[in-house]
């Protein structure tokens, strides 16, 4: 291994540890508004938008109270988008985040024609890119991948607002291949499964097209594709101020490509703490499963859950994964709308032994919650509890959850790129007090 092993590092390590560690106490007398957002948990507000709004709050009779969510993209409520869409719900939607109207017939089909042409990567991609260095780490793969497209384009730090519209609907189009395509190479190379490379069908769409891609058979039924395609719409924008959103405006605000601000949104979403969520809430899920001997008894659940909240089951953090949001209070408007699909594929799957786990947690985590921790909005279960569930009983590989998010999420970050090069045209550079004061250099002989 060389002198410079694990042993090397973790004593340097130490010396991280020790000259980086700020008193907490320091933020609070600087006003120093951690993670950007206060002790109430209000972001701080940064930039505007017209790509979407979340509500949490109303204000009545001049007093801020908790309401029931709402998601507007470009004004429009997502539960009437969903309402309103059939098959290509989440193209419609991508092309109203885009260029902030909705299609009408004629214009959607010309997006959709459009994102079907650019399903094309350049010639042996897939064999001399993707499947080089496989890895469980999807999302690496994937990064990996957008950044070496950016060699393929000879326009590629072309900012004019057409060609960087070009190469967002390219890279939404290729996405789910990137996705796809990586974890067939892993599942071949590292886990000596078989390896299927089908392409897209043109006709098809991108949930469609997911399901297709992914399968052995490459069969689906309407309502898998459908419950897949309204969790892409569902997952396709949330404000300006989620990480990897914010991280494709300070990247965009910098002057870089369109192929470095989408792989650091990826790089961004890929953290536990941002896309990861629903891989800890399946991980939870299964803890409880192991733990409760009858999924449908409440009471046995309920104190289970307790456990959890008190650091004693788990992963003894004392977190109820799939529970609360940072800016949702009542309830996730995602989440609302989603349940009615899942509870719809549960019964075709025969799944309903699992609902009702989810529905015990769903009832009685709030409660549990509100009375061992100090809150100061309502909690209810996000997008989150559900999705990764949803993704389960499709038969989509645990390693697939979070770039799925991207394949959705993408749809978002291309619309908050545009916006950023339209509107902002300043350089984000927030602003950081230095606690390091001024010291006499010594000699390296006198250390």
């Amino acid at each position: 291994m060389g002198r410079f092993n694990e042993g090397y590092f973790e004593e340097q390590a130490t010396l991280c540890e020790k000259n980086d560690t700020i008193s907490r106490e320091l933020y609070s007398e600087f006003g120093v508004k951690t993670g950007l957002r206060d002790e109430n948990g209000k972001g701080v507000l940064t930039g505007l938008t017209n790509i979407s709004e979340v509500t949490a709050f109303k204000y009545i009779d001049g007093v801020k109270t908790p309401c029931d969510g709402e998601l507007l993209y470009r004004g429009y409520d997502v539960r009437d988008l969903i309402r309103g869409s059939s098959r290509f719900a989440f193209e419609e939607a991508a092309y109203l985040l885009l260029f902030g109207e909705l299609p009408d017939k004629a214009r959607l089909d010309e997006f959709i024609e459009a994102l079907a042409e650019k399903r094309i990567m350049p010639t042996n991609f897939t064999r001399d890119v993707i499947m080089k260095a496989p890895s469980a780490d999807i999302m690496n793969s994937m990064t990996k991948s957008v950044l070496t497209l950016a060699s393929y384009d000879p326009q590629a730090g072309d900012l004019s607002l057409s060609n960087v519209l070009r190469q967002c609907v390219q890279l939404m189009s290729v996405l789910p291949m990137l996705a796809v395509y990586a974890h067939h190479a892993y599942n071949h190379y590292e886990l000596g499964g078989s390896m299927y490379i089908h392409r897209p069908d043109p006709e098809l769409s991108t949930a469609e097209n997911f399901l297709r891609l992914l399968r052995p058979d490459m069969a689906y039924t309407k309502l898998e594709a459908r419950v897949l395609d309204v969790a892409l719409l569902l997952h396709a924008e949330h404000g300006g101020g989620n990480n990897s959103t914010f991280t494709t405006r300070v990247v965009t605000s910098s002057g870089s490509d369109t192929y470095s601000a989408m792989a650091a949104a990826l790089c961004s979403l890929k953290g536990a703490r941002h896309g990861g969520a629903n891989i800890m809430v399946m991980r939870m899920m299964e803890d409880i499963k192991s733990h409760v001997g009858d999924w449908r008894d409440e009471e046995e659940v309920s104190a289970y859950l307790g456990k959890l909240l008190d650091g004693e089951a788990f992963d003894g953090r004392g977190l109820i994964y799939g529970m609360g949001h940072a800016v949702y209070s009542l309830s996730d408007p995602r989440e609302v709308v989603f349940k009615g699909f899942v509870e719809r594929l549960a019964r075709e799957k025969g799944r309903e032994r699992d609902l009702a786990l989810y529905n015990a947690i769903e009832k009685n985590a709030p409660r549990l919650i509100a009375e061992k921790r100090r809150i100061y909005k309502g909690v209810s279960p996000n997008v989150d509890f559900y999705s990764g569930f949803v993704y389960d009983m499709l038969g989509i590989p645990v390693e697939l959850f979070t770039p799925i998010f991207a394949v959705a999420r993408i749809a978002g970050w291309s619309a908050h790129r545009m916006e950023e090069l339209v509107s902002a045209n300043k350089i984000i550079r927030p602003a950081y007090k230095s606690l390091c004061g001024k010291r006499e250099y010594v000699g390296i002989e006198e250390r």
